[in-house]
């Protein structure tokens, strides 16, 4: 019964979740005043809902939007971790209105939602009525306004503020305020219909910048206003064709037009009437029309008292207010003679206006055009019947002679300029021959054709489309391949024009070429191979039917293949592994390229497994880092001789890639030299040729200083050897003969042996230094061999004796028998020596081997 009031009360003390309302400016919480900037990029934890049940029982969280409105946001439930999952932007919708959710897993709290969005910096400018049209009068003042311009911003704040300026040009004339957007004529500047109709401005629309993404940015637009500029009424009438002159002939009557003037508005969009008056200079002789400007006479030529008549003409401006602007020229108006006759050509018929010449091309500078037979005349007398000749046409390849005629002349046409006549540019040229008169006011004139057809040379050389081409072909590409095609063009017409191609050089012993088409093949036995040879270069030449040719370079590289697998140089390798020091193994890949030939090392099977390493690049086996000693190695495997097996794979980078595999026995060995010379010995195991070319030195060395030492002593015994001054020897009394007898202790009887012998020369240098001479100094005694070697000496040892020498003076008759018995006992004593060192060389060879095995 307890249990169940227990229970009772436990079930209503059953409270919902709350969120915390932490308020605004905070990042966890119910969202109260929660705000987010609209450039927030999507995926970013904006927010955490947080929240508690008064019961402590776990709570989860949720958010949900409005039917029909896109999601904003997601929730994670046991966090609240809420994350930006659309993009936001605030000039679209400025609030985001949601629902978020706590709960225990009873009880469930809704709560409404606003979250707002600020703004960032990411609209530009927009221009209003667009496009900018604005009509201008000329006369506009300057300074005066004449368009304004709008442009708005969404965005808020310094952001969406506008100002206004203009992109500057040297010439422009105008001007805008920066925050208003009033187009001005800049102040000092005027517009002119006549001078320019239309102006192009671009003005740039700026907002006050503001941050986009964390970065401060200014964002700005342009438009181009089209400025037209209308005419008004303030220029002056323009003549047209000045100066002015005419001509009173002979056979005029009164009434002849002779010369009419013209005269325009100089506003020339709505232009005014024209009034035309003579001023001053007619005399009563001549008259004007007001309306067309007609220049009439108004007398017969023999009452006119001048030859020269200059008239002043008005032309003035009828507008609505009557007359306006006017313009004021000369006329001026000659009395001439009658010229009638204009210049004539005459050919090898009559008179002739084409005149027709076939010619090789590149004929030599200065002949004469012998073909062409022209004739000109002008039948008029005195300066009517002078004129000038030109030749009009290509410029400075033919020239005319002579270039001033009166009445008549033969026309000769010589070449200038041989290089131009070239049939490839030109099958044939027309020129025109004029004749035009020099001092007339009719400038009569005459015009022929002369009309030259070219015929072709061989003149040009083939010509190859590049000075050297450059190609590529795979290696083992089979026989007949294409590797290029080469191109030359000779311009020459017919069979010159034909070119034949050829092939030649060093490099082009597998390659052949198509003589028409140019389309370099290799042979058809041809094999590339990269790896023998992967640069190829030979010429191709280019020749026309009369052998006239050029020379281009072609230059072929065979691409390499992967073509060729590792190899090792056996299947089956041994190697002897130091523990501590690697063994290396090496494969070689014949492909002449990158990555073909590079070769990547790996351990495919051990016997035992886990115990090597390899490195993939240099093929340097060693053991794992854990194996330091012969211990370790004995407790991996029950083999004494330690010797395992490693299958080893080589294989390159090319693509497609091969491989080769090798098997490797290594014996595994401890290290039990040590110094220098076993260090050496175990760098050099793997390279015997490193130990060799070590001790080859060394022996040259030794047999260099050998070479010197018996240089010097022999120069200095030939020097010894020399034949000096009788000495006085004195004569002592001879002594009793000794013997010594040495026992020296191992290691000591080189050196005591040594000193005797220095000490005993040193002696007989000194008596020898002092004799007189006299006589001679007797000779020693021969000297005692040693007795046997005492038997106290160890077994091992080999029994040697240790020489002794004794010496002593006697008397001249005993000179003979003393150096026989000298020689004798010399011959003793270099046996002893020479056993007594090669014993001690043989012991020392022995003790370090022993040192090295054991």
């Amino acid at each position: 019964m307890l249990s169940v009031v227990v229970c009772l009360c436990l079930r209503q003390s059953d409270f919902a979740p709350y969120f915390y309302d932490n308020g605004a400016g905070s990042s966890n919480g119910n969202l109260a005043l929660f705000s987010i900037s609209e450039d927030t990029s999507v995926g970013t934890h904006v927010y955490t809902l947080n929240g508690s049940d008064p019961e402590g029982e776990p709570v989860t969280f949720g958010m949900t939007f409005d039917k029909g409105s896109r999601d904003y946001f997601s929730v994670e439930p046991k966090s609240g971790n809420m994350t930006l999952i659309q993009t936001l932007d605030r000039e679209v919708q400025d609030e985001i209105v949601a629902f978020v959710t706590i709960t225990d897993g009873r009880n469930k709290v809704v709560e409404n939602v606003r979250v707002f969005i600020t703004d960032a910096n990411d609209e530009k400018p927009e221009f209003l009525n667009l496009p900018f049209v604005v009509d201008v009068p000329e006369d506009a003042a300057s300074g005066s306004s004449i368009y304004r311009v709008q442009a708005i911003d969404r965005d808020l704040g310094s952001g969406g503020s506008v100002t206004y300026y203009l992109q500057s040009t040297p010439s422009t004339k105008f001007t805008i305020d920066g925050h208003s957007g009033v187009l001005r004529i800049r102040a000092g500047e005027s517009l002119d219909y006549e001078l320019s109709r239309t102006h192009f401005v671009t003005v740039v629309a700026k907002d006050g910048g503001g941050k986009y993404h964390g970065k401060y940015q200014v964002m700005t637009s342009t438009a181009i206003i089209t400025i037209n500029v209308l005419d008004t009424q303030d220029s002056p009438p323009v003549f047209v064709g000045t100066p002015y002159f005419g001509f009173v002939y002979e056979v005029s009557v009164p009434g002849s037009e002779i010369f009419t003037v013209f005269a325009k508005d100089g506003d020339q969009n709505n232009p005014n009437a024209m009034h035309y008056s003579i001023l001053s200079g007619s005399d009563g002789f001549f008259i004007i029309n007001s309306s067309s400007g007609c220049i009439s006479l108004t007398s017969f030529p023999v009452q006119l008292k001048n030859e020269l008549y200059e008239l002043k003409v008005k032309a003035a401006e009828v507008g609505p207010d009557g007359f306006s602007d006017y313009s004021v020229t000369t006329v001026t108006i000659r009395v001439v003679d009658l010229n009638n006759h204009p210049p004539t050509f005459y050919g090898e018929n009559g008179q002739q206006n084409r005149f027709e010449l076939t010619m090789y091309e590149h004929p030599p500078e200065g002949e004469i055009l012998r073909g062409l037979k022209i004739t000109v005349n002008d039948s008029d007398q005195g300066a009517n019947a002078k004129f000038r000749l030109l030749l009009v046409g290509p410029s400075r390849v033919l020239r005319v002679v002579p270039q001033t005629v009166l009445n008549e002349a033969q026309v000769t046409i010589i070449v200038e300029n041989s290089s131009a006549i070239d049939y490839e540019k030109y099958q044939f040229l027309t020129f025109k021959l004029l004749a035009v008169e020099i001092d007339t006011p009719e400038r009569f004139s005459a015009t022929a054709d002369i009309v030259i057809d070219l015929l072709d040379t061989n003149d040009n050389v083939p010509k190859f489309s590049s000075e050297f081409y450059i190609a590529r072909i795979p290696e083992n590409s089979p026989g007949g391949s294409n590797v290029v095609s080469v191109t030359a063009t000779d311009p020459d017409s017919g069979l010159w024009g034909e070119v034949k191609y050829s092939i030649y050089g060093s490099g082009a012993d597998l390659f052949l070429i198509h003589p028409t088409s140019g389309i370099i093949y290799t042979q058809p036995w041809a094999s590339l191979d990269a790896e023998v040879k992967s640069k190829y270069n030979f010429y191709v030449k280019a020749e026309d039917t009369e052998g006239k040719y050029s020379l281009a370079e072609v230059f072929v590289t065979v691409l390499d293949q992967n073509d060729h697998p590792p190899e090792f140089n056996q299947n089956f390798l041994e190697r002897t592994m130091i523990i501590g020091a690697p063994v290396k193994i090496e494969a070689v890949d014949e492909d002449a390229e990158e990555p073909n030939n590079l070769i990547e090392y790996s351990i495919m099977k051990a016997d035992p497994e886990n115990i090597f390493d390899i490195n993939t690049s240099t093929g340097e086996i060693k053991l794992k880092p854990y194996i330091r000693s012969m211990e370790i190695v004995q407790n991996i495997t029950k083999q004494k001789d330690c010797r395992w097996s490693v299958v080893v794979q080589a294989r390159d980078r090319g693509s497609p890639s091969f491989s080769t595999t090798a098997v490797v026995k290594i014996h595994i060995t401890e290290n039990r030299l040590k110094g220098p010379m076993a260090a050496f010995l175990m760098q050099s195991r793997d390279n015997p040729m490193k130990a060799l070319g070590l001790t080859i030195s060394i022996i040259t060395v030794i047999v260099l200083v050998t070479v010197m030492i018996s240089t010097i002593m022999y120069f200095r015994n030939t020097k010894s050897n020399r034949i000096t001054p009788a000495r006085r020897i004195i004569r002592r009394r001879p002594k009793e003969q000794r013997s010594w007898t040495f026992r020296p202790r191992f290691g000591q009887s080189d050196q005591s042996f040594g000193k005797f012998f220095i000490d005993d020369d040193s002696s007989d240098n000194h008596n020898t230094n002092n004799s007189s001479p006299r006589a001679k100094p007797p000779a020693p005694s021969a000297p005692v061999l040693p007795p046997p070697a005492p038997v106290h000496s160890r077994p091992s040892e080999r029994l040697r004796s240790v020489p002794t020498v004794s010496g002593s003076m006697t008397s001249k008759n005993t000179d003979v028998a003393q150096r026989s018995g000298q020689n004798k006992d010399g011959s003793g004593i270099s046996s002893a020596l020479v056993s007594e060192l090669k014993m001690r060389i043989e012991q020392k060879i022995n003790e370090a081997n022993q040192g090295y095995y054991y």
